[in-house]
């Protein structure tokens, strides 16, 4: 098992963000987003960056890309992208297979205690794989993981939230540390809306009000 934890771009409590008319994003969010927190730009090169983590720690191992869908979706795509194409241009090359799995566990913009998994019955395949985890909610998730006891198993993760006791299972990939605010895009969601932003962004209360179930 690696050791090696990489420190994540650090986003201060108050940054305030971006101004929305600095970025292009869907009109039928007018009024439902405070600001453009981390442009889509940035996070790509951050997930360049943490695929080449990963390539320099897990080169030559056959690894299993555990999703957390549906919000890990697209920080999962593009990750094992870059890493795919690192691994074209290199001497260490990674061989992967990519397994989708789904928790849910929110409810409008609070996390609640019920927690479903889905599409994780039998994961026997892991056995003896290095196995890299992408997305959230991930301590029931990797208890789940150990019983089919892989080589070894890394999480990745675009965004870490700093609230009381979340450092007990600190992911060893983290693309940004934020404040604790509910942002949404870039696949993230409120109430299955905002996926369709490639910014990710603060929602606005007024959205929140709006989309509430």
């Amino acid at each position: 098992m690696f050791a090696f934890i990489f420190s994540p771009s650090q986003i201060n409590d108050d940054w305030p963000g971006y101004g929305l008319d600095l970025f292009s994003h869907p009109a039928h969010y007018s009024g439902d987003l405070e600001c453009v927190f981390i442009p889509h730009g940035v996070i790509m090169d951050r997930t360049e960056r943490l695929a080449r983590n990963i390539m320099d720690d897990l080169g030559d191992h056959d690894i299993v890309v555990l999703c957390v869908l549906k919000g890990g979706y697209q920080f999962s795509a593009d990750l094992v992208d870059r890493i795919k194409a690192l691994s074209r241009n290199s001497s260490c090359t990674i061989l992967m297979r990519v397994h989708f799995i789904r928790l849910k566990s929110y409810l409008n913009d609070q996390s609640t205690e019920d927690l479903h998994i889905v599409g994780a019955e039998d994961l026997s395949f892991l056995t003896g794989k290095a196995i890299v985890g992408t997305g959230k909610t991930m301590k029931t998730l990797l208890k789940h993981v150990e019983a089919f006891r892989p080589k070894m198993i890394k999480v990745a993760t675009l965004l870490v939230k700093r609230v009381p006791n979340n450092w007990a299972c600190l992911p060893d990939y983290v693309g940004f540390e934020i404040p604790n605010r509910f942002v949404v895009g870039y696949a993230l969601d409120y109430n299955e809306y905002f996926r369709d932003l490639n910014h990710i962004c603060v929602i606005s209360e007024s959205g929140k009000v709006k989309y509430k179930i």
